[in-house]
Formats: C-alpha cells, structure tokens, sequence
C-alpha cells in the first residue's frame, strides 16, 4: 500500500526513510502516468505540464519512499521559479542520503534534449545510480521501438541493459521497473 507523505521544499521537511526511488523526467513525459502505473493512483496527471511546484512524497508499505520532482524544460515559469527549481533540487540532490535510485523518464519517440543531458549530468555529478525509462512505446512499431532504444543509449552513453521500455497505456515494462526497483531498495537494506 503507498500513502502520501507530504510535499516539501527543503531538508527540514524531508520525511524519515529507509531508501528512497525519485522519479525525475521532463514536463510532460508521462512521470506521474508512471508512478500511477506502479502504486496506483497517486501522483496527479494534469493537462498542462509543469504543475508539480514541490517534493511530493510517499510512503511504499513503510519500506521505502517515492519522491515526485517537479518536470523540467517547462518553459512557462518564470526565472524566480526556475532559480528557486534548481535550489530545491541541489538540497535534495546534494543532502538526501535516503536516496538510493533516480528512474529517470524519457519520451521513446524523442532523442534526449539539452535539459535531459543537463539532468543526467546533474545525478552523475552526484554519483546517484540512475534507470532509464522509455515511456510511450505503444505510439511506436517495435522496430521503432527497438531503434529509438539504440538512439537514446547512444546519446546518453550507457548501456541498453540499464533501460526499460514502458507504456502505461498498455502498462507494458511496469512489472519489470517495480521489480527492478524493488530490487535495488532491497540491495541496500
């Protein structure tokens, strides 16, 4: 069972934790659409991107904890938001030692942009271990699927074996991710 925790915007708000999963990707890639896949129906899915402002925290079966970042390149916030954007996720980035994974969350159909390169430079500057998720795979053919799988590992310089390929329309690779993090939470118990 997973219950809400609460949003937070500095360390002193930050809940206790054994481990904990953040979920960070673009505006718009389909975050919350992911996290609902794997607990239920938590993380708000808006029509506009960019709504998530804060830390949204929650609880999976008091064995570890899910943080929800707010998406990034969304370009409709103003320059005070995204200064005040980076600060909060320094803090967290920087003094969160609960966190043992960051599941990062990419559009399939999209080569990697400057803000996602500038985000897996960001949590390899912080040595955080990261897995990629390709999101939307049902718009794509397999073959297509299987190209972009390449692309992306290419961009990024990391190996396919770290990446799974999801849709949360046909919640393909949703087992697979829940597994797959529940496994690496447990590696560190």
């Amino acid at each position: 069972m997973i219950r809400f925790l609460n949003s937070a915007k500095s360390i002193e708000s930050y809940p206790s934790s054994e481990g904990e999963v953040v979920f960070v990707g673009r505006s718009n890639v389909g975050k919350s659409s992911i996290i609902n896949a794997l607990y239920g129906t938590i993380a708000y899915v808006g029509k506009t991107p960019g709504k998530t402002r804060l830390l949204n925290f929650f609880d999976v079966d008091g064995r570890y904890t899910v943080c929800d970042v707010p998406g990034y390149g969304y370009a409709n916030i103003s320059d005070r938001e995204i200064i005040s954007f980076g600060e909060m996720m320094e803090e967290y980035f920087s003094k969160r030692k609960e966190l043992k994974l960051c599941v990062m969350i990419l559009d399939i159909r999209r080569t990697p942009n400057e803000d996602d390169l500038d985000m897996f430079e960001y949590l390899d500057y912080y040595e955080k271990p990261c897995l990629f998720v390709l999101n939307k795979a049902d718009k794509l053919s397999g073959n297509e699927v299987t190209k972009q799988t390449r692309l992306i590992a290419e961009t990024l310089e990391v190996d396919e074996e770290n990446m799974i390929v999801t849709s949360c329309l046909k919640k393909s690779g949703i087992k697979e991710l829940k597994e797959t993090i529940e496994e690496t939470i447990g590696n560190y118990d």
